[in-house]
């Protein structure tokens, strides 16, 4: 086996070469926030969407725009509002007066990347349009469905502190969103550039495109190949049943937790762990890759109870606390 974590290692290695390059031209526009831009890829090379959370003007839309503009995709943006219809989103059937028949008309969700913009702006019948699309890859219209292009990938942005005309996301929704980050201020060096480059009247140029999508879909497939010894699934696998079932592990926070993760959540933890560790051009996950991505998997799936917010727990604080907790394997 260890020939085998040798030759995938040479194939991260191989393709793994683009990361630098994306990173350096995003860094041309985003100044600082290495967490957001480091996740970003991660929901890119695992095939999963992310859900971006924070207060207005820390660069979560200019993010998502930068990372379309670098690649080589199609790209599409959706300003989410209450009178938006899933039609708007989806695409709809437009009848031909001249031959009586109906044309398929396919909306902006048809785009390599999808930037659901305030996507809380919007009420649950828009939202969950998006839920089949997200799943399953594809998009029905009428009776017909419609494969969506390849990759797919939804990024949305949600305002936390505005909860005027806004609508909190079903719980089905939220859960289909490998990751959910909380963008956090700049530090004041990054602050002090951020003025420095942007106190202009003009835009900044345009990022130029350095990756293709054939490229990431090479990674994707080197991504799927990376080593994940028994031990770590083990303790994905562990970490996930502690959410569920705290008790068992020596845990007391079961009273904190009204529900626990799914399923879904051990499958994007360690497809996450997977990308993370490509990131890092290592050819095999390590307990360290689990635990600086399993906050961003786990934090939207734990579901915490009356007692949890009256002891001024979150969802994170049980994470981090099950973290602490559980055997390193």
């Amino acid at each position: 086996m260890a020939l085998d974590v040798q030759e995938i290692g040479i194939r991260v290695e191989q393709h793994s070469h683009f990361v630098q390059t994306l990173m350096g031209a995003m860094a041309q526009v985003i100044v600082g926030q290495q967490y957001m831009l480091e996740r970003l890829l991660v929901g890119l090379l695992a095939n999963g969407h992310v859900l971006l959370e924070g207060v207005p003007g820390l660069a979560k839309t200019r993010a998502v725009t930068t990372l379309a503009q670098a690649l080589r995709a199609d790209f599409q943006r959706v300003q989410f509002t209450p009178d938006l219809l899933p039609a708007d989103l989806i695409g709809t059937l437009i009848y031909q007066p001249q031959s009586g028949d109906f044309r398929v008309r396919k909306g902006p969700v048809f785009a390599n990347i999808v930037l659901a913009d305030e996507i809380n702006r919007a009420p649950a019948k828009v939202q969950s349009a998006l839920l089949e699309a997200m799943q399953e890859g594809q998009v029905t219209i009428g009776e017909e469905s419609f494969q969506l292009p390849q990759p797919f990938l939804v990024l949305a942005t949600q305002n936390p502190i505005e909860q005027e005309g806004t609508y909190p996301l079903p719980e089905a929704q939220v859960d289909r969103f490998m990751l959910k980050l909380k963008i956090t201020y700049p530090s004041r060096a990054e602050e002090l550039e951020i003025l420095e480059r942007m106190a202009q009247t003009q835009a900044p140029p345009p990022v130029a495109s350095v990756v293709s999508t054939d490229e990431i879909m090479q990674a994707r497939r080197v991504v799927d190949e990376v080593y994940l010894d028994d031990k770590i699934k083990q303790y994905i696998v562990d970490i996930v049943y502690a959410t569920r079932t705290p008790h068992d592990y020596g845990l007391n926070i079961g009273p904190h937790i009204d529900c626990g993760a799914s399923p879904r959540a051990t499958i994007y933890l360690a497809l996450a762990a997977k990308a993370y560790a490509f990131l890092q051009g290592r050819g095999y996950v390590t307990p360290q890759d689990v635990k600086s991505i399993g906050i961003d998997v786990l934090r939207h799936r734990v579901l915490t109870t009356y007692e949890a917010e009256a002891a001024e727990l979150t969802s994170e604080n049980l994470v981090q606390q099950i973290f602490d907790h559980l055997p390193v394997p």
